[in-house]
């Protein structure tokens, strides 16, 4: 028998393997989370974000980069592609980030 097996199922979520199980597993949540998505994606800045890495990726092909397996991300010396694996917030890339996770300027 395993620990997992003796906790209720609303404690299981802290030893799901990952995010996206809990959300598989939880309709609610996942209709929650859409919802929110939607609203942030819809935003004017984040729709102008979205434009921004879209044409950078495109002169980045066009001008024969290789960035297969690479996002665009918005950092303070402006675009630079990154690994999709690292390119997934940084306490030190933009004001956004910082703000996030809340972390002060000194």
């Amino acid at each position: 028998m395993k620990l997992r097996d003796l906790i209720p199922e609303w404690l299981s979520v802290l030893f799901s393997e990952n995010s996206a199980d809990y959300y598989k597993n939880n309709y609610a949540a996942r209709k929650k989370k859409a919802e929110t998505d939607k609203e942030i994606n819809s935003r004017p800045e984040q729709v102008k974000k979205r434009m921004e890495a879209n044409a950078a990726r495109r002169k980045a092909k066009k001008s024969g980069k290789n960035i297969k397996g690479k996002d665009a991300s918005h950092t303070k010396k402006g675009i630079v592609f990154k690994e999709t694996s690292k390119n997934r917030g940084s306490s030190t890339d933009s004001k956004g980030d910082r703000n996030a996770r809340g972390k002060r300027k000194k």
